[in-house]
């Protein structure tokens, strides 16, 4: 059943649709959790409280908005590009290259787009150590989602329209389950990454999640892997 699920992805899907953070890359590496350091910082600055403080009003901020930035915006009218500045001035030596990912995005066939709720930059420069730059066709950033965030619709509808997307011949893939919900709501193939985040896990359940890993680079892996037996086996072409 596996095999045959996988063989379709190939044979329908003309547009792959990555997440960024802990996604494109392993939690591990915990590249999100500097971020979240500095987006607790800017609360601390901004609010004029202590750390503890700060990391709870970045937790109801987060929950009650979709992102921290949204809550940000919405309660104190704070500038979005001054805010993503600040909260992306980290060390990126912290991503290692990834050419096992690097292999399964070139081998892998259809268009390579990035759908995150941070920023172009972030993403190109993640993108840059990761080395999969050059699979990438085009970040949809929050920006381009005039600062709306997933899972909220507009942003996919956006996404769409811009892209020309046929949604029944893409798939999403996403740390983040519930962002999964609005995919398969169009019509996607979703894959959901799963991490030891607590929140990454809220909204797993249910048929909206059809396929599920723990480490994407080895599950591309193996999904191109399994396309170049069938060819050599003499199966018919997969797309």
């Amino acid at each position: 059943m596996l095999r045959a699920m996988r063989r379709d992805l190939f044979e329908h899907v003309e547009t792959w649709i990555f997440d960024l953070d802990n996604t494109l890359y392993h939690a591990r590496y915990s590249l999100w959790e500097q971020v979240e350091r500095r987006i607790g910082r800017y609360i601390e600055n901004l609010l004029g409280c202590d750390g503890s403080e700060a990391n709870q009003r970045q937790k109801e901020l987060f929950q009650g908005h979709g992102t921290t930035l949204r809550g940000l915006m919405d309660r104190h009218g704070i500038d979005p590009a001054g805010f993503l500045d600040f909260v992306h001035d980290i060390d990126y030596s912290a991503i290692p290259a990834a050419p096992t990912l690097a292999t399964a995005l070139d081998a892998l066939p259809g268009r390579k787009l990035i759908f995150t709720n941070g920023t172009v930059d972030h993403a190109d420069k993640v993108c840059a150590r990761l080395g999969v730059t050059g699979h990438i066709e085009a970040v949809f950033d929050i920006v381009a989602s005039d600062y709306v965030p997933k899972p909220k619709t507009g942003p996919y509808a956006a996404l769409i329209q811009r892209h020309g997307i046929e949604p029944a011949r893409a798939a999403m893939v996403e740390d983040m389950a519930r962002n999964l919900v609005p995919a398969h709501d169009l019509g996607m193939t979703t894959v959901w990454v799963r991490t030891p985040s607590t929140w990454g896990r809220e909204g797993s359940e249910g048929a909206h999640i059809h396929h599920t890993t723990d480490d994407l680079a080895l599950w591309l892996d193996d999904l191109v892997a399994r396309r170049r037996a069938a060819l050599t086996a003499g199966a018919p072409p997969l797309r």
